[in-house]
């Protein structure tokens, strides 16, 4: 298990930012909702560019989950013409990439490459920062709000050791 804390979360996306910046300069850089927003933002706050989000999920609702993701609404409209960096925290078999590089090209994109913070499966994005088949736990994920408290995220209930500062 890897936990990525705040400022482990800070140099990926440095380092992710750097290493698009070194090869190819997008015009608009497009997160994926929701956890892609996060490192999305992040990598277009560095690169001093445009930022949107897509949604896409797995989810319909808080008690359904599907078994492959999907589109949610619809791609931003300022991507047409432009280069596109798609973002997203993570992935492993490229499903949601694949769905959101799919629906910035119909939106018009002229050029759409793909970034991800940590690789954990076989799918290659066009750029990463860190590649490990680790489960991982985000710095955003590790706590929740509940009953008006943070607490542990209950999902990773037995499996974090240390304590959350």
């Amino acid at each position: 298990m890897l936990v990525v804390d705040w400022p482990l979360f800070g140099e990926l996306s440095r380092a992710l930012a750097v290493r698009v910046a070194r090869e190819w300069m997008p015009d608009v850089v497009v997160g994926v909702a929701t956890a892609g927003v996060v490192p999305g933002a992040a990598v277009a706050a560095i690169l001093d560019l445009p930022f949107h989000s897509i949604l896409i999920s797995r989810r319909y609702h808080a008690d359904q989950v599907r078994e492959t993701p999907a589109v949610f609404g619809a791609a931003p409209g300022d991507v047409r013409g432009k280069r596109v960096l798609v973002v997203d925290e993570t992935c492993d078999s490229g499903a949601t990439l694949r769905l959101a590089v799919g629906a910035i090209v119909n939106a018009g994109a002229r050029e759409v490459r793909t970034a991800v913070s940590i690789v954990t499966g076989s799918y290659a994005p066009d750029y990463h920062a860190f590649a490990t088949q680790a489960m991982i736990v985000l710095p955003w994920d590790r706590e929740v709000f509940l009953d008006g408290e943070l607490h542990p995220n209950p999902k990773y209930a037995g499996l974090l050791t240390d304590p959350i500062v």
